[in-house]
């Protein structure tokens, strides 16, 4: 039998995401976020081309995200309610960190698992701030699909995208467990 790792299955097990708005400081330092970003690079990464990099944004320059999408969301005809909805997801956060797919040309490695690669880099890093004892949160938001917002606010290339902001920091309440899949429901088993 293999050795068993119990602490992390547990984890795994019980693992729950923090609602962003219930995050506030104190968030990691700088050298513990570069930890966070160490777990998180370890992800599966077929041909070790890192098809994906992160952008720590502090609370100045999520203030800063947040002014921008207001005149954006306008300009797109999105609604008010969606506009504002995503104005507080950056103005109410500490510290939140993008994950940037930027795939890599490539004759072994199609896209799709580069884009595979970077959504797993998220999770790693969603899962090392929680085991690090820090709520956090994996959000996107429709601006991180505006190439024009993605290209102005974050300097994204024009052939990268966002995968995802992960939010990091202190919870201020423990969210209720919510109902999880029936695995009976969604797993089929083959035997020959």
């Amino acid at each position: 039998m293999p050795e068993k790792n119990q602490a992390a299955l547990d984890f795994l097990l019980t693992r729950r995401s923090r609602p962003a708005k219930t995050l506030t400081t104190p968030v990691p330092e700088r050298a513990e976020i570069e930890l966070l970003l160490t777990a998180a690079a370890r992800t599966p990464d077929h041909g070790k081309l890192e098809p994906w990099r992160f952008i720590v944004f502090g609370k100045a320059a999520l203030a800063r995200l947040a002014d921008r999408v207001v005149p954006l969301g306008e300009a797109r005809g999105i609604a008010e309610e969606k506009i504002e909805k995503l104005r507080r997801q950056y103005a109410d956060a500490d510290l939140a960190i993008a994950v940037v797919y930027a795939p890599k040309d490539s004759d072994k490695v199609p896209e799709i698992e580069q884009r595979y690669s970077a959504g797993a880099v998220c999770l790693s890093l969603l899962n090392a701030a929680l085991a690090a004892g820090w709520g956090a949160n994996w959000l996107s938001g429709w601006a991180s699909h505006d190439a024009e917002f993605c290209a102005a606010e974050l300097g994204l290339a024009p052939h990268e995208s966002v995968v995802g902001f992960v939010h990091i920091g202190t919870e201020r309440l423990a969210p209720p467990e919510r109902p999880r899949p029936d695995i009976a429901a969604i797993t089929s088993w083959v035997d020959a």
